[in-house]
Order: C-alpha cells, then sequence, then structure tokens
C-alpha cells in the first residue's frame, strides 16, 4: 500500500491550462493521516491548474482537508480544517558537477519539486504542502488546565517581568 496521495502525470501528456481535481479515497486518506501522524483525515482534495514551459511546469490550487490531530497535551483528538493555496513548480533534477556539490535553495524556491524521470508525482507534492500547513502543536479545550493541574507555568507567569515582580511583592 502506498503512503502517498500518488497522482503521477507524464511530462509528455501534460498541457498548459490543464484543470485538475484530485480527491484522496479512503485508503489514501488513512495512509495519509498514518505517514502524518493525523487521528484521521475524513476529507482531502485539491483544485490544480497546470502551466507549462518548456520542462518546468507549475501547479497552483488549493487543497482543502478536514482532519484530527492529537493533543500535544492530553492526547484529545482536535480537529482541524485546512484550506490553502499552493503554487508548486516541477522542474528537472540539476545537474550536480561532483559526489561533493551542493545545490542551494533560496526563499523562493522553498515549494519547488525536482524531478528525474517522465513523470512528477503531483498528489505526492500536495500530500505535502498538507503536512506542512498542519497545526504543531495542535492543542485541545483542556490542555492549559491540564498544565495547570500538573504545575506547567504559563508564559505570563514564567517570564523575566513576573519573576522581577514576584521578587518586589517579597521584599515588601
Amino acid at each position: 500500500m502506498s503512503n502517498r496521495f500518488a497522482h503521477q502525470l507524464r511530462l509528455d501528456q501534460i498541457r498548459d491550462g490543464e484543470r485538475l481535481v484530485l480527491v484522496a479515497d479512503e485508503t489514501e486518506r488513512q495512509a495519509i493521516a498514518r505517514r502524518l501522524g493525523l487521528e484521521s483525515l475524513s476529507c482531502f482534495e485539491a483544485h490544480a491548474v497546470l502551466s507549462r514551459t518548456g520542462e518546468i511546469i507549475r501547479a497552483q490550487g488549493r487543497l482543502a482537508a478536514s482532519l484530527e490531530q492529537s493533543c500535544v497535551v492530553t492526547s484529545e483528538p482536535v480537529a482541524a480544517h485546512v484550506d490553502e493555496p499552493f503554487d508548486l513548480v516541477f522542474m528537472p533534477e540539476p545537474q550536480i558537477g561532483g559526489p561533493d556539490e551542493e545545490v542551494e535553495l533560496g526563499g523562493a524556491e522553498l515549494d519547488v519539486v525536482f524531478y528525474d524521470g517522465a513523470v512528477i508525482d503531483l498528489g505526492g507534492a500536495i500530500a505535502d504542502t498538507l503536512a506542512l500547513s498542519l497545526d504543531p502543536y495542535p492543542r485541545s479545550a483542556s490542555a492549559d488546565v491540564a498544565l495547570k493541574e500538573a504545575g506547567v507555568l504559563t508564559e505570563a507567569e514564567a517570564s523575566p517581568f513576573a519573576a522581577l515582580a514576584k521578587l518586589k511583592l517579597d521584599k515588601e
């Protein structure tokens, strides 16, 4: 079973201006949820418009997902909805001169996906975009209470200014 939302497109069949709708089926959603450590992924779809300039393919569109993550404090499920635009550029793998030569990417090239064959994996790139769109520290409604019961200070209570205020009160 694949762990990706694989929708491979042959380069020789991609037309400029082509519109695609990708909808993950139950098996794909379960595989993506497992890979991303989600409690569940009940909906995952993307709408994309492809444009082509020579060997460079650009996919622009929007992804939407309904999911549940585990709270980082209580492990309770936290419902979330992701609705994000994406702008992905697929280009041939750069030619590297030697085995120790590095390829550096700038900020404008962060959504570049390199390919080395005759296909691109649009679905895999969109699943990776979903991974980057997730809340890295999801919290349930009861997280603050659980932290307080465990003796964990809030940011305001742990700040240097709070410590100084406490010292001032202790002196008086």
